[in-house]
């Protein structure tokens, strides 16, 4: 086996020294190619034995290549290397790297990871199936979590609140799979959404009086568009004295308000026993006095319960749901509804859900990377049971920056509330 030819050499500074993380990178490569050439099943021995076959490997590869490195730096890149192969394996590094975002394994030879909003196929690799397997035993052990035939698909939260998605065979046909959506430690704040060209002055003043004004609000995106995100920027706009319950599956949110109390689901124990949906904890959530509710997503028989909420007197409350438009947003709620199986009538159940909401804020993922607002909507009502909307911003495709304020209906077309934005709407 040749590991120059494989990988090539790391690269050096003008000084000589060999870049470590690089060179770190090269030699995991090269040693899980040497593991599975011995033959040998190295990852489940003796500690000591797997320190002296990586110590051997990588003295070889220094060796062969001549690289200008001391004992001690060798010793300390097999010790790391040690590390990584007992620990959570080749995710090691992309958990530490605060550049990637979301970390994708399919498979034990495909590793993706997302910089910046743009997915990358990384160098990384495992060594088989069981190789990956048993990182996800090690990531979920400390979180209490099982995964296994009989419960092949499991949802956690690791201890920093990166949410973690396993799922493994006969499910996944092609292998372990694994995704990590790491958490921020940094909350982006609104400036930093308009240096990045996520939303500019108008709308982000817009937002500001929609949630001063206590306007309920939807935000509607796809997977990954900054859902969750633009929600810790919404709570950044209560007023401090007001009481925010927050209910999620994975805690995800970081609310930067100094009165909140925050609920998460809890999925069924090995029994079948134990399970607390959101539905609970939005009946539960009524009787805490909250002056505002935020649902995480809304994707299940909970959507009743949160309509409700947001009908009963608690105003300004917010929460997420997938759907590639704000005319489509709508629609979903209603689909969600039929899913729970209550007979309610399509124009009381679209009476409701306009009674329910005022504004949804559609969020897209451009082919760049960059994420942004894309429309503005305002619930009006409906007429001839059709919704009535208006457009209050939009993403200008054309130019790729900015929003465009569109051209409002007539005053006599409305069907507008008192907690609607009047002057911003016309």
């Amino acid at each position: 086996m040749s590991g120059e030819k494989l990988f090539g050499a790391p690269s050096h500074g003008p000084t000589g020294n060999t870049d470590h993380e690089g060179l770190k990178l090269v030699l995991h490569r090269y040693i899980i190619d040497a593991i599975e050439e011995s033959g040998k099943n190295l990852l489940e021995g003796s500690r000591p034995m797997l320190s002296q076959f990586v110590t051997d490997k990588v003295a070889e590869y220094i060796a062969r290549l001549h690289l200008a490195i001391s004992r001690y730096e060798m010793e300390r890149l097999a010790e790391e290397i040690v590390d990584e192969l007992t620990g959570f394996g080749p995710l090691e590094v992309l958990l530490r790297d605060s550049a990637v975002t979301e970390i994708l394994v399919n498979g034990p030879h495909r590793v993706f990871v997302e910089r910046e909003g743009v997915l990358h196929l990384s160098d990384l690799r495992f060594i088989d199936d069981h190789h990956v397997e048993r990182v996800m035993q090690r990531i979920l052990a400390p979180l209490g979590r099982r995964l296994d035939e009989s419960s092949p698909m499991v949802d956690a939260r690791l201890p920093d609140g990166s949410r973690v998605n396993a799922i493994i065979p006969p499910i996944a046909l092609d292998g372990p799979c694994l995704s990590i959506r790491k958490f921020r430690k940094d909350m982006l704040k609104s400036t930093d959404l308009m240096a990045m060209q996520s939303i500019d002055q108008a709308i982000f003043e817009f937002i500001q009086e929609a949630v001063g004004k206590r306007c309920n609000i939807l935000v509607s995106g796809g997977t990954g568009t900054g859902k969750t995100t633009l929600l810790n920027i919404l709570s950044q706009l209560i007023a401090p004295h007001e009481r925010l319950v927050t209910i999620e599956d994975v805690a995800e949110l970081q609310l930067g308000h100094p009165h909140v109390v925050r609920l998460e689901t809890r999925p069924p124990n090995a029994e079948g026993h134990g399970e607390v949906k959101a539905s609970d904890l939005i009946r539960n959530a009524l009787r805490m006095r909250p002056d505002r509710i935020i649902l995480g997503e809304i994707r299940g028989v909970e959507v009743v319960d949160v309509l409700t909420a947001m009908n009963t007197g608690h105003d300004g409350s917010m929460s997420t749901v997938h759907a590639n438009n704000a005319q489509d947003a709508l629609l979903r709620l209603e689909t969600l509804v039929g899913l729970t199986g209550r007979l309610i009538a399509e124009r009381t159940l679209r009476q409701m859900i306009c009674a329910a909401l005022d504004v949804v804020i559609q969020l897209t993922r451009l082919p760049d990377g960059r994420r942004c607002i894309s429309e503005v909507v305002e619930v009006v009502g409906i007429r001839d049971d059709v919704y009535v909307t208006n457009t209050l911003f939009r993403f200008d495709r054309h130019t790729g920056r900015g929003f465009l304020r569109e051209a409002a209906n007539p005053a006599g077309d409305k069907l507008r509330r008192e907690s609607a934005l009047s002057p911003l709407a016309y």
